[in-house]
């Protein structure tokens, strides 16, 4: 073999870059164990942005889905905030009862009918089990609702910046995306309706965006929820809405469901589920909730994926949302310290913009003016700070000179983690950048 070739990228380390070099001359271009599918999910058109594919960059930063020993901000700290006391009782009397491990594709029609009912409530639309199905989290409700709906060449709108894998499932089920920036005015976020209304004659099959956003928790305003509702009515549009985050909203801001304004329950797909507020991620139980013959389709692509949701965990959801108002006035009262505490913090980085929103428990910060991109930010911080944040180039274009931060962490361990990150980031700041 001949000698390997120094390669130099501004994105990516040259270890990083060597190591992937490496790996095709063992496998050859073709990346035997990809299918055409998979290498779509890399977004290779993202180049032109951040001088690489998408995956190639997660690559180099190790951003695989797990900590490996370091301060973690891609999720919450499901130690600190654990879930409800009665979430373990629940799970371990339905595993007691062999016979629950297998129900209909949907769901159990127990849980399917005290989910409508809490649901109702908590939408403020009457919700029926015929117009629900219980997924393997809400990222398994995600991808099962795009794959029942989306076909190879559909037009999709997408807000930017948006959650990362919604653009890579859309991509893997081979859809035409278009981006929607998201902007400011006076402080209220919103998305371009005006550059949605000039797609509507090219017939998207699908809108879809979270709410509250992530990455960057902006929850939308009134005025837009009426507009955005009137264009998908009279374009006969379908909406999927990812409202994981919607119970975690601060300081009374008002929400506006998408599915329980006027006309909307035949137009609007909701996602939900108990990971974020509640900490069940590890239970693996999400919703969707949409029209009857949307679900129809949702049916069969859970049937041909997974078949159904853990069917012990299922149980979960029939005592989710009920009775727990002290619950989630506490969490909220403790991430909204965490929030006040972090932006704080980061605001002490010469340079550094943080503008905390109302939702989530993320923060975006804009590192644009340290002289560094994204993803060399993301590699300092891991490698000099222990901490490992989401680098803004996976939310969409416009997240490139961003990172995501998750503050849902144990206090103590925070306070520490955010010194060496405020280190860290004035390093970079005073140097105007990293070094070469």
């Amino acid at each position: 073999m001949s000698p390997k070739k120094k390669i130099d990228h501004p994105y990516i380390p040259n270890s990083a870059l060597e190591v992937r070099q490496e790996m095709l001359e063992e496998i050859g271009t073709a990346l035997r164990g990809e299918s055409v599918r998979i290498r779509r999910t890399h977004l290779p058109s993202r180049a032109s942005v951040i001088g690489t594919t998408v995956r190639a960059a997660d690559k180099s930063l190790f951003l695989n889905g797990g900590g490996n020993g370091l301060i973690d901000t891609t999720h919450f700290d499901t130690v600190r905030f654990p879930p409800p006391e009665w979430a373990h009782s629940v799970m371990a009397q339905a595993a007691a009862d062999g016979s629950l491990a297998y129900t209909p594709y949907r769901g159990h029609p127990g849980v399917l009918k005290d989910l409508s009912q809490s649901l109702s409530c908590f939408l403020g639309v009457t919700i029926g089990p015929v117009n629900l199905a219980l997924t393997p989290g809400t990222q398994g409700a995600l991808f099962t609702t795009l794959s029942a709906l989306i076909d190879e060449g559909d037009l999709v709108l997408l807000p930017d910046p948006e959650y990362l894998f919604i653009e890579r499932m859309l991509a893997f089920l081979g859809a035409k995306v278009e981006r929607i920036p998201v902007y400011y005015e006076a402080g209220i976020p919103s998305l371009d309706l005006d550059i949605v209304q000039k797609l509507m004659p090219q017939k998207p099959r699908l809108i879809v965006f979270s709410h509250p956003n992530n990455p960057t928790g902006a929850v939308y305003g009134q005025d837009m929820i009426v507009r955005l509702v009137a264009l998908a009515r009279k374009h006969e549009c379908l909406v999927l809405v990812d409202e994981l985050y919607s119970r975690l909203v601060y300081d009374g801001t008002p929400f506006y469901h998408l599915i329980a304004q006027e006309g909307m329950s035949k137009h609007c797909i909701t996602l939900l589920g108990p990971s974020k507020t509640e900490s069940m991620s590890g239970y693996r139980v999400g919703v969707v909730v949409g029209p009857a013959d949307v679900m129809e389709g949702v049916e069969q692509t859970l049937a041909i994926t997974s078949l159904r949701a853990p069917g012990y965990a299922q149980h979960l959801l029939s005592k989710w949302l009920v009775s727990d108002s002290e619950f989630l006035q506490q969490r909220l009262l403790d991430l909204a310290a965490l929030r006040k505490t972090t932006t704080n913090r980061l605001r002490e980085v010469p340079g550094l913009k943080v503008f905390p929103q109302q939702g989530t428990a993320y923060l975006f910060p804009d590192v644009s003016a340290l002289g560094a991109t994204d993803v060399e930010v993301a590699g300092r911080l891991r490698r000099e700070a222990g901490v490992i944040v989401s680098p803004g180039y996976q939310f969409g274009p416009r997240g490139v000179g961003h990172f995501r931060v998750c503050y849902a962490r144990d206090e103590v361990q925070w306070d520490a983690a955010l010194g060496r990150m405020v280190a860290c980031l004035t390093r970079l700041a005073d140097k105007g950048g990293p070094a070469a």
